[in-house]
């Protein structure tokens, strides 16, 4: 048996050598058009920054330790520039040579990876302007900025690449712009999720402008002008990030089945359309795990689990890819935002009956030194309470808190059922309830009808004169900073002013997080008001009215 790769890194190079572990005699060459057969794709950034300092960890295997290691033919700068499916034969070209050869196969995959996608008016022959998805990007990008020591940057896009790039230009001491025209970044994070993301990125000196789009690059001698919907700004330098583009034309050209992005289509098994031809990696669209619905996910889990399957396959081990909930994880600066599942706005666009909590816990017991609070929403069905996502927003365990919700939705758990898990306690790791339990038990809480659950976005529906606006922090914090129309009644004297309340009225509470709020409409059901809890207390507001600031 004979298996052709086209593409190495993480979906080719996974596929070569999982299948040379069940198969010792199989034939399996990889075609790579570039001079590096597996290397850390997500670690360029911090190689531009400083933090990862020899190029050489970048590179986790040669062509030669592999061919060593797997005793697989890896042909570097070598190609594929035409598949034909009926004949089963690759037409390989020779970057240094020119020659053109035929490679017959058996088995067939392609694991081509994605482009960075940049307009056409943007000029490539500038040297001031980088684009960065390999080893020779980052060692461009890194060689410029110690040599020539620009004070200005603009990073365009603001998807996990631009975000790296631009924390780690900051961290060489650039001034960094990062121009984006999704409202927020990340736009597979919700924007309530976002106003605090934002306030953190601008606190360490990144400068934000979003909802811009790109309209063109002028040229000085000194500088590079850059052309948005919102002016013009001046830049020592250019980082292009503004997302990615599939390497499939010879898929394509092939008449290999592709969607209207050009994404491969792939089955459960990652068969394509052609017989004997499998596709892994940033080039496929695949099924999101919740909905079964058509997604593109270009992260490096999937792509390695992928090409496992492919290999299972090709060996004759009937493994199944069961779709992807997109979960991600990323550092800015002294913090971490990880999620995992559904956005709240994905979920109501498949038809999920989405409701939301957002609560701030401590990263371990309060009482143990050094704990940091953790933003946390989770998402889940009110009909049914299955957990549909969450996104995680802090400092330390903030990972492991997101992994143990992407585990909960692998399995299919609900939100009560998050409150029974028996996670690991330590003050110095944790408190006896985890936050990912008490998330499950303000999720509970909502789904049996405990409290009812109001969301800052929908205020400004509210008829002032027709409910109660309830503000329940202390004195102090109060008059630190409010929201016109709430009046203050602190937790701590709630009961004795219960009858300053209009019965009538349904009251909207709010405290600091959301806990002291909680407590209070316990109280005011007790007392048979009919009361909301204000989801993310003054906190989320505060953050929200920033960035709409």
């Amino acid at each position: 048996m004979k298996v052709v790769i086209i593409g190495g890194v993480a979906g080719g190079a996974t596929t070569a050598a999982r299948l040379r572990r069940l198969d010792e005699h199989a034939e399996i060459v990889i075609l790579e058009k570039g001079n590096f057969i597996s290397y850390a794709n997500c670690g360029l950034p911090y190689f531009v920054g400083g933090t990862i300092e020899d190029r050489e960890d970048l590179e986790l295997q040669t062509p030669a330790s592999f061919h060593a290691r797997f005793a697989v033919d890896v042909r570097a700068r070598a190609e594929a520039v035409k598949i034909d499916t009926a004949a089963k034969t690759v037409t390989v070209k020779n970057l240094d040579s020119g020659e053109e050869t035929e490679e017959a196969y058996d088995n067939l995959v392609i694991a081509p990876g994605a482009s960075a996608n940049v307009p056409g008016f943007v000029p490539r022959d500038d040297e001031r302007i980088f684009t960065l998805r390999t080893i020779p990007d980052a060692v461009r990008i890194r060689e410029y900025v110690l040599e020539r020591k620009p004070k200005t940057a603009v990073v365009v896009g603001g998807g996990f690449i631009g975000l790296e790039v631009a924390e780690n230009l900051i961290d060489r001491g650039v001034d960094v712009t990062l121009v984006g025209r999704a409202p927020h970044v990340l736009p597979n994070i919700d924007t309530d999720v976002a106003w605090d993301v934002h306030r953190h990125l601008k606190q360490n000196g990144l400068k934000l402008k979003c909802g811009v789009s790109l309209s063109g690059i002028s040229r000085g001698e000194k500088s590079l002008f850059v052309e948005t919907s919102a002016g013009s700004l001046e830049t020592d330098l250019l980082v292009m990030a503004s997302g990615i583009r599939p390497d499939t034309q010879i898929a394509s050209d092939a008449g290999i089945a592709c969607d209207a992005q050009g994404y491969i289509l792939v089955d459960e098994a990652m068969r394509t359309s052609a017989e004997g031809v499998y596709a892994v990696g940033d080039a496929v669209a695949v099924n999101e795990f919740l909905s079964g619905s058509s997604a593109h996910v270009a992260l490096a889990g999937p792509a390695n689990r992928q090409a496992r399957i492919v290999a299972d396959r090709i060996a004759g081990i009937p493994s199944v890819y069961h779709g992807s909930q997109r979960s991600f994880i990323i550092k800015l600066f002294d913090k971490t935002l990880a999620a995992t599942g559904m956005t709240e706005k994905f979920a109501l666009s498949q038809g999920f009956d989405c409701e939301k909590v957002h609560l701030y816990l401590g990263s371990h017991a309060g009482y143990y030194p050094g704990a940091n609070m953790i933003a946390i929403k989770l998402l889940f069905d009110r009909k049914s309470g299955k957990v549909l996502g969450g996104q995680f927003f802090g400092a330390e365990g903030t990972d492991k808190r997101a992994d143990v919700l992407a585990a909960a939705i692998r399995a299919g758990m609900t939100a009560s059922e998050l409150c029974d898990l028996e996670l690991c306690y330590a003050p110095p790791y944790s408190s006896a309830k985890d936050p990912v339990n008490v998330a499950g038990m303000a999720a509970e809480n909502i789904v049996t009808g405990r409290v009812k659950v109001f969301h800052w976005e929908n205020l400004a529906e509210l008829d002032p004169a027709a409910v109660t606006l309830l503000d329940v922090r202390e004195p102090g914090e109060y008059r630190r900073g409010h929201i016109d129309g709430f009046i203050n009644i602190p937790l701590s004297q709630f009961r004795a002013h219960l009858d300053e309340l209009d019965p009538a009225k349904p009251v909207y509470v709010h405290c600091f997080s959301g806990m002291r709020s909680y407590i209070a409409c316990r109280i005011l059901t007790g007392h048979g008001f009919d009361c909301w809890n204000i989801s993310g207390g003054y906190r989320l507001y505060a953050a929200k009215t920033e960035f709409e600031a």
